[in-house]
């Protein structure tokens, strides 16, 4: 298992790759759980690990606009991006997120076919009124994406745990797989849940908090050392 550490900045992107972090994510917080950050901080951050690790960022939690969102990840990939992440936070149903998916694969692949296409749902999708976590893993594999994720909207406390139980994130982990895509589990995570997403063969371990000072992923900053014991730890 992978372990994802998304950093606002430099300094913390430093602080993730001195832990060593597999996936270095650049997101920003102050705009949502998939909160996208700037074109120039992930150009700054892409051009100093120089291919060194994998390069993950964040479109944002976004409406159903294909062509905005599109648009926008394909900044993502022009500024650096191996991976891209879209939260499709305002998308309702299946029809809607797979037309959000669609435009994003077909602008991030004929610029860069190398580069990692992530579908995320929320595991509290139905506090928001999303499409489901079931219907991720549909959309993901009907527009081509090679990862479906699931990480939690809100971030007031309770994890990805708390919004799903272990058998339906048995049942997300084994359907995405039998699609063959990869899958990402975030939400709060922490070293009390490595044990449980291993058991249920997750690939991508997504996290901020927990590897912050405080265990606060709004005013903490991310801290080698946390970094270092979660990695190990897995």
């Amino acid at each position: 298992m992978e372990l994802l550490v998304s950093a606002i900045n430099l300094n913390e992107a430093k602080e993730a790759l001195m832990g060593d972090a597999d996936i270095l994510d650049i997101k920003n917080p102050k705009e949502g759980s998939l909160g996208a950050n700037f074109p120039w901080v992930i150009r700054q951050i892409s051009q100093y690990v120089n291919k060194s690790k994998v390069i993950s960022t964040t479109v944002g939690d976004v409406d159903y606009k294909p062509g905005t969102v599109s648009l926008a990840a394909l900044g993502c990939a022009v500024s650096g991006s191996d991976y891209i992440k879209v939260g499709l936070y305002g998308t309702h149903n299946y029809n809607q997120a797979k037309e959000v998916m669609d435009a994003v694969v077909k602008s991030v692949k004929e610029y860069d076919n190398s580069i990692t296409v992530v579908a995320c749902g929320y595991a509290d999708y139905y506090n928001i009124n999303s499409v489901s976590s079931q219907e991720i893993i549909e959309v993901a594999r009907d527009s081509n994406c090679d990862v479906a994720m699931l990480d939690t909207y809100n971030k007031n406390g309770n994890t990805l745990t708390d919004y799903q139980s272990t058998d339906e994130l048995t049942s997300f982990v084994d359907k995405a797989h039998d699609y063959d895509l990869k899958v990402a589990l975030a939400g709060s995570v922490n070293q009390d849940h490595i044990n449980l997403l291993k058991q249920l063969d997750c690939d991508i371990m997504g996290v901020r908090g927990c590897v912050c000072s405080g265990g606060d992923r709004n005013t903490g900053h991310i801290d080698s050392q946390l970094v270092k014991q979660l990695k190990d730890n897995i």
